[in-house]
C-alpha cells in the first residue's frame, strides 16, 4: 500500500564545511554603489492594448502577447533575455566558485527508500552526480542488487526522466512512466523484472496517475486525459480525465473504461486495489482541495457500476486500506487536525462509522496500513511524529527519531515484518532505516557520506506574531559560531499553499549558503499544511492575504531582531512560493535587498486558463468570481507592478517546458517588471530550456541553476565568501 500523508515540498536547505576554493577579491564581492551601478538595456517588449472587463472593471494586459510562447516575438524576445542574464552572470566572480563548491558536495551517494513487493526488493540509487536516479531491483537486501531502470541511458543530456513506477503484486513486471524535459505528460511502459525486457505495452497522455495492478498482475489502471491538438500540449487546459484498465499485451486503444463524467469536466479519479485484491476504489476530486468522493466496486466483478460509498467533496476521505468490508480512511469530517476511520461497506452511514484513531493535538498527515498495525504520521509544530497502532486503534508505540527533523516512507503491505523510511533535516542529509514492526526497533540500512560535519551547524525554532496577532512558527539553521547581526546574509524561502507543510530537510545548495556564513529561514505560513485544515484554509481564497502577510512578519521578525537587515535579506520560493515572492516584493519593496520568484503563478486573473490552472481555483479563487476578482486583482503581482517603484534587485526563474505553471506568468512579469523599474537595480530573468516545472530535471541543470540563483544573491547582498582552507 502507499503512504497517504499529504506529498511534502521539500525546501532546498544546506549545511555545510568551509568552501575549498580561492578567496576572491574582497572588492569584487558584492555589487557596485549606486554611484557606480551601469543600469541594464533591457530587451524592448511591445506594450499591446489588451483591456480586459472583469465586472465593470477595466485591466490592461499589455504582454498578452508572450502567452504565445512559440511566436517569433516571444522567442526573439527570450533569446535576447537569456543573452542578457548570461552577461550578467559572467560577470560575478563567485560564481565559478559557488559551482565547483556545490559540484563537490553533491557528489555523494543518495538511496531512496527500499520496498518489498513478492519477495523482491526495489530501491532508487544516485552514485553522485548521475542526471537521473537509477532503479534496482535485488531478491534479498544482502545480495547485489541489479539496474532495472536506468534513466540516464534514456537521453544523451539527462533530460528525459522517470515519472512513475509502480511494481506488481508478484514483483515480476513493473510499470513505469517517462516524462520528456520535465513536462507533466507521462507514457508509461512495462518491464519484465527478471530479463529486463520492456514488453510491447505503451499508454500515452497520462497525466497526474499512477499504475495501480491487480492481484494477478494481468494489467493495471491508470488515468489519461483526451489527445490534445497538435501544438497544445502545453498548454491548453487539461479537463475530462478518464480510468481505463489496460491489459496486458493488448493495444491501448482497446482499453476498458473504467470511470467518466462527461457532464463534469473538471473531476478526475485515482484507482486503487486493496491489497487483499478484494476492492477496486475510486478517489474521485476535483481541483487541489483534499476534498473527496469515494466510489468502490468488487474487482472481480467487472459489469458492475461503481458504488458511491461516502463523501460529496465535503471534506478528506483518504483511503488507507480494508479489513474485510471495513474500509479505513483519514478524514478531516467535523476533526480539523485528522483522525482515522472505518466504514464498513455494508452499512455505510455516518451513524455506523468507527473511529479507529480519534483527533489529536498534532496534525494527522495520512496514515498506512504495514502488517497488523496503522502507522500514523503526524506533524507537531512542523516537525515529524509517528505513532503505531492496531486495527482497533489501541495505541502501541511511537517511532523514536534522533533530531527535530521530517521522517517519510513507512509503506508496505499486510504481509510485511519491517518497513522502511528516511529522516532528515536541515544538517542531516536523508538517512534510511529498517523498523522492525515486532520489536519497534530502527536500524541504520543507508547513511550519506556528505562532505561536512553536521555538528558544525544549528536549526532552531522561533515563534513571531503576524500582522493579526497570529503566531506563526520559523525554523533558523546558520553555521555555528558565526556573528549574528544587522549584516548577516540571510535566505528566507517560503511556500504557503494547498495544504502543504515545508518541514526540515536537507539540501546541498542550502548548505552552501551556511558555509559562506548564509542564515537560512523558513516559516511555515498559513495556506500550508502545519496545522491542519483551519490552517490552510486561512490563507486561501479571501483569506490569502495573510500567507503576504505573515511572510512580511518574518522578515520584520528578523530585522527587528537584530539578526539581518533590509540590505542582506533575500526572499526566494518556487510555484505558489513564488507567487509569494511577487506578492511580497510588489508589496513591500523596501523591506527586501534580493527576490528571487520561481517558477511562479504571477498573473492571478488568466492562471485557471492553462494546463491544470483550473484546479489551483480551490486554493486562489477565480477572476471569474467578482468578489474573488477584487482578491486577485489586489495582490496579482503582473498587476500591481508600478511604474517608476524601486525594486529590490531580482531574479526571476521558469523554463520552457513548464506545463505546470506556464513560463508566460514569469515572461509577462519580467516585462512589466523591467519596464517599470525605477531605479538601478537588475531585474533579470533565467529561462531554463528543456526543463519543467523542476520533477525530472537532470542534476547538472539543478547544480547550474542553483549556482546562478546563489551568485546572483551573494553579488546582489555583497556577500563576501570565507577564505579558502
Amino acid at each position: 500500500m502507499r503512504i497517504t500523508e499529504r506529498p511534502l515540498f521539500p525546501a532546498l536547505c544546506l549545511a555545510g564545511a568551509v568552501l575549498l576554493m580561492t578567496a576572491p577579491d574582497p572588492a569584487s564581492a558584492g555589487p557596485p554603489d549606486d554611484a557606480k551601478r551601469t543600469p541594464l538595456d533591457y530587451p524592448e517588449a511591445a506594450r499591446g492594448d489588451v483591456v480586459d472587463d472583469y465586472h465593470g472593471t477595466p485591466v490592461a494586459d499589455p504582454y498578452r502577447w508572450m502567452e504565445d510562447i512559440d511566436s517569433t516575438e516571444t522567442r526573439a524576445w527570450v533569446e535576447a533575455q537569456v543573452a542578457l542574464f548570461d552577461s550578467y552572470i559572467a560577470d560575478v566572480p563567485a560564481r565559478k566558485r559557488i559551482e565547483d563548491r556545490l559540484t563537490q558536495l553533491w557528489d555523494y551517494e543518495k538511496f531512496g527508500i527500499p520496498f518489498e513487493k513478492g519477495g523482491r526488493y526495489f530501491y532508487s540509487y544516485n552514485s553522485g552526480l548521475q542526471n537521473q536516479n537509477v532503479i534496482y531491483s535485488t531478491p534479498s537486501l544482502a545480495a547485489d542488487a541489479q539496474v532495472l531502470i536506468d534513466p540516464n541511458t534514456f537521453s544523451a543530456d539527462g533530460t528525459i526522466a522517470l515519472a512513475g513506477l509502480a511494481p506488481s503484486k508478484d514483483g515480476s513486471k513493473v510499470a513505469y512512466a517517462v516524462s520528456d524535459a520535465g513536462s507533466d505528460w507521462m507514457t508509461w511502459k512495462v518491464r519484465d523484472v527478471a530479463s529486463g525486457d520492456d514488453l510491447d505495452d505503451l499508454i500515452r497522455w497520462s497525466k497526474f496517475s499512477g499504475a495501480e495492478w491487480t492481484p494477478d498482475g494481468s494489467g493495471f489502471f491508470y488515468g489519461r486525459f483526451p489527445e490534445p491538438e497538435d501544438g497544445s500540449d502545453l498548454r491548453a487546459a487539461n479537463f475530462y480525465q478518464k480510468v481505463y484498465y489496460h491489459q496486458l499485451g493488448t493495444s491501448q486503444d482497446d482499453d476498458a473504461l473504467i470511470w467518466e463524467d462527461p457532464e463534469n469536466k473538471d473531476l478526475r479519479a485515482d484507482a486503487t486495489v486493496t491489497d487483499d485484491g478484494a476492492y477496486l476504489i475510486l478517489t474521485l476530486g476535483r481541483g487541489t482541495d483534499d476534498k473527496y468522493r469515494i466510489l468502490y466496486r468488487p474487482l472481480a466483478d467487472t459489469d458492475a457500476e461503481p458504488i458511491h460509498l461516502v463523501g460529496d467533496f465535503d471534506a478528506d476521505y483518504t483511503f488507507i486500506d480494508n479489513d474485510g468490508p471495513r474500509l479505513f480512511f483519514r478524514t478531516d469530517k467535523e476533526t480539523p487536525l485528522g483522525k482515522v476511520i472505518a466504514i464498513n461497506v455494508h452499512h455505510p452511514e455516518p451513524e455506523h462509522w468507527e473511529t479507529i484513531i480519534p483527533e489529536a493535538e498534532e496534525t494527522l498527515l495520512g496514515a498506512n496500513r504495514v502488517g497488523p498495525f496503522l502507522i500514523a504520521q503526524y506533524l507537531k509544530d512542523a516537525r515529524s511524529q509517528v505513532k503505531l497502532y492496531d486495527l482497533a486503534g489501541a495505541f502501541v508505540r511511537e517511532v523514536e527519531f534522533p533530531e527535530l527533523g521530517t521522517a517519510s516512507g513507512f509503506s508496505g503491505d499486510r504481509d510485511n515484518t519491517e518497513t522502511f523510511y528516511s529522516f532528515s533535516s536541515y544538517t542531516r542529509p536523508s538517512t534510511i532505516y529498517r523498523y522492525d514492526l515486532a520489536t519497534g526497533e530502527s536500524t541504520l540500512y543507508k547513511e550519506p557520506q556528505v562532505g561536512f560535519n553536521p555538528d558544525d551547524y544549528t536549526t532552531e525554532q522561533v515563534f513571531y506574531t503576524s500582522k493579526d496577532g497570529t503566531r506563526v512558527p520559523m525554523f533558523i539553521s546558520h553555521k555555528k559560531g558565526i556573528e549574528i547581526g544587522p549584516e548577516t546574509p540571510t535566505l528566507l524561502y517560503g511556500y504557503g499553499g494547498f495544504n502543504i507543510p515545508l518541514t526540515p530537510s536537507f539540501s546541498v545548495s542550502r548548505l552552501v549558503w551556511m558555509e559562506m556564513g548564509g542564515v537560512y529561514a523558513v516559516p511555515n505560513l498559513r495556506g500550508g499544511g502545519e496545522y491542519g485544515e483551519a490552517w490552510h484554509k486561512a490563507g486561501t481564497k479571501l483569506q490569502k492575504q495573510n500567507v503576504f502577510d505573515d511572510f512580511i512578519a518574518a522578515a520584520e521578525y528578523l530585522i527587528d531582531q537584530g539578526r539581518t537587515s533590509t540590505p542582506k535579506l533575500a526572499i526566494q520560493g518556487r510555484s505558489n512560493g513564488g507567487l509569494l515572492v511577487g506578492a511580497c516584493m510588489t508589496q513591500r519593496p523596501d523591506l527586501f535587498g534580493a527576490c528571487l520568484p520561481g517558477v511562479g503563478v504571477l498573473d492571478m486573473l488568466r492562471f485557471h486558463t492553462f494546463t491544470i490552472g483550473w484546479a489551483w481555483t480551490d486554493d486562489y479563487g477565480s477572476s471569474e468570481n467578482a468578489d474573488e476578482f477584487e482578491a486577485l486583482y489586489a495582490y496579482s503581482p503582473y498587476h500591481r507592478v508600478e511604474q517608476g517603484a524601486c525594486y529590490p534587485p531580482t531574479l526571476i526563474v521558469t523554463a520552457d517546458h513548464d506545463d505546470r505553471v506556464y513560463p508566460a506568468h514569469s515572461f509577462k512579469f519580467a516585462a512589466a517588471m523591467q519596464e517599470a523599474q525605477g531605479c538601478d537595480n537588475p531585474i533579470l530573468i533565467r529561462i531554463e530550456t528543456r526543463a519543467g516545472h523542476g520533477a525530472g530535471k537532470p542534476t547538472a541543470k539543478i547544480i547550474e541553476e542553483a549556482a546562478d540563483e546563489m551568485a546572483f544573491v551573494v553579488h546582489e547582498l555583497g556577500v563576501s565568501l570565507p577564505d579558502a582552507d
